[in-house]
């Protein structure tokens, strides 16, 4: 119990801490000065009087959600005696992982810088900055030659160095339980079963309604869908980021999903949101940093041969453009196992002071976003508080190795037969789905479906629906995959996904055919 108060003092005293740096606060603050000349506050309840204003004018909504914005992201309270790594990441081994990871990422960068000739930033000449600016809104019709540029690593190469991860205190034993798994991942991390995730995921229930079923055009909209979107507007009107939370576990209304991930993301845009992505935009036209070409490089190998996000080519130049000077994504390096690569100006070699920062699936948002500022803050957000947990090693419950692990065991458990044919047949599934789950299904799935997916992700602030998707995914194709002998035959019969729906999958995969 006493253990129980102090972490909940700690939470709140670090909570109270962030916010009080934030701009939330500056306004709060003005707002109670302001009302102090107000007829209704009188001094001798000067406290109760401030927090009743805050009530009625709607301070305090923005407030809670504020607060409830924070322990989304915030990680659990550790001992107060433990080191920050520990906060980063507590297992020591995951920690060395991620860091020789980091070293052999920025090895492949600084020798392409080396073999091209170019820095790693540069100030760009007048001249090429007013070119810049001018096409800034059509960057998609520039062709620059690409073609020494190569992707600094594949997801290939990622779950290469995920399959080697191995837990040394482990090492020499051979009763343990974790040994009888048979997939790639071969480190004990705890994961939930199906009764756990049903309980998790209880309001996809068959019992439950859900967008993605019940809007069906073979169900009457006034049995669901109606009411469904009337309880929406009213969760809007409210402006409760819980409540937006809870309801978005039932899916969105399309019409109704911006304005309820910007809720539960907390975003508002607010004139100063808009003046921060145009310094941002100022700084991407006045300097030009190697990560520019590889993020040209890879628009230019994905979104704009995509036949859904091709028309929002421009949208992501200027988003992952504008996040790559984006020092304010530091922050989340408190809770990522990552550190953010760093440079040094020239002949301040290790001297904290000069170091200079390059911090680190947008495209699906650009559907919902038009506004480039609200686009960029959405996607930064959805990137601290989820994504980047998809490309560093960790052991997270949502990080990338627990949903590998999580996938192989729902496999191996409950689908016994199809993992060991495949596994027999050197098409361990996990080479198979490995790229599904790094990028969140974005590109794999249709739109529509991925944004009903990604509804899920925020409704349940968990990553680990992806796992039990791509299970699924094996579930639904099982027929099939037995009848295979070769990994590019079973690679083959998943190769299109655009067709499947999303939530039946994962409502018989979990409700109905496992028990």
């Amino acid at each position: 119990m006493l253990q129980e108060e102090s972490d909940l003092s700690l939470v709140i005293a670090q909570i109270v801490q962030k916010l009080k740096g934030s701009n939330l606060y500056a306004q709060l603050e003005r707002q109670a000065w302001a009302s102090l000349q107000r007829p209704e506050i009188k001094l001798e309840s000067l406290k109760e009087d401030i927090k009743e204003f805050f009530k009625l004018s709607g301070w305090e909504k923005k407030l809670q959600n504020a607060v409830y914005s924070e322990l989304n992201v915030f990680p659990l309270p550790s001992h107060p005696a433990a080191p920050p790594e520990h906060l980063k990441e507590p297992l020591v081994y995951m920690r060395k992982a991620q860091g020789s990871w980091e070293k052999r990422i920025l090895k492949s960068l600084n020798s392409m810088c080396t073999e091209l000739s170019i820095p790693l930033a540069r100030k760009r000449p007048v001249g090429e900055q007013k070119e810049l600016l001018n096409k800034w809104n059509e960057m998609g019709t520039d062709e620059p030659d690409l073609s020494l540029f190569r992707p600094v690593y594949a997801p290939k190469d990622f779950l290469e160095v995920l399959i080697n991860l191995r837990n040394p205190n482990y090492e020499n034993g051979d009763s343990l339980s974790f040994r009888t798994h048979l997939g790639l991942i071969q480190v004990p991390l705890k994961v939930k079963g199906i009764p756990e995730l049903k309980e998790f995921f209880v309001e996809l229930g068959l019992t439950t309604g859900q967008l993605g079923i019940d809007d069906s055009t073979q169900v009457p909209p006034e049995l669901f869908e109606n009411e469904h979107v009337r309880i929406g507007q009213k969760v809007l009107a409210e402006q409760d980021s819980a409540a937006a939370q809870q309801y978005i576990r039932q899916g969105s209304p399309t019409a109704l999903r911006a304005e309820l991930w910007a809720l539960i993301l907390n975003i508002s845009s607010q004139p100063e949101d808009i003046l921060y992505y145009e310094q941002l935009k100022t700084n991407v036209i006045q300097h030009d940093l190697l990560v520019d070409s590889l993020i040209y490089k890879d628009v230019k190998l994905t979104a704009s041969n995509d036949d859904y996000y091709f028309v929002f080519e421009d949208y992501l130049y200027q988003v992952l453009l504008c996040f790559s000077r984006d020092t304010s994504v530091l922050g989340h390096f408190a809770y990522n196992s990552a550190s953010p690569p760093k440079s040094y100006i020239r002949g301040k070699l290790g001297l904290e002071e000069y170091a200079v920062f390059y911090p680190p699936n947008v495209a699906p948002l650009c559907f919902l976003y038009h506004e480039p500022s609200k686009l960029y803050q959405i996607f930064r957000e959805m990137y601290v508080r989820f994504f980047f947990r998809l490309h560093s090693i960790s052991s997270h419950p949502s990080g990338i190795v627990s949903l590998c692990l999580l996938f192989e065991t729902l496999l191996q458990t409950y689908l016994p037969q199809l993992f060991y044919h495949l596994r027999e047949i050197g098409a361990q599934p996990l080479r198979i789905s490995f790229k599904w789950m790094v990028r969140a299904f974005s590109g794999y799935l249709a739109t529509d479906q991925l944004l009903l997916l990604w509804d899920r992700i925020l409704g349940y602030n968990s990553l680990e629906i992806l796992a039990v998707l791509a299970a699924a995914v094996f579930a639904f194709r099982a027929v099939n995959l037995m009848e295979v002998t070769s990994l590019a035959a079973a690679e083959a019969v998943l190769a299109d996904l655009s067709t499947l729906k999303v939530m039946p999958l994962l409502q018989i995969f979990l409700f109905a055919t496992v028990t």
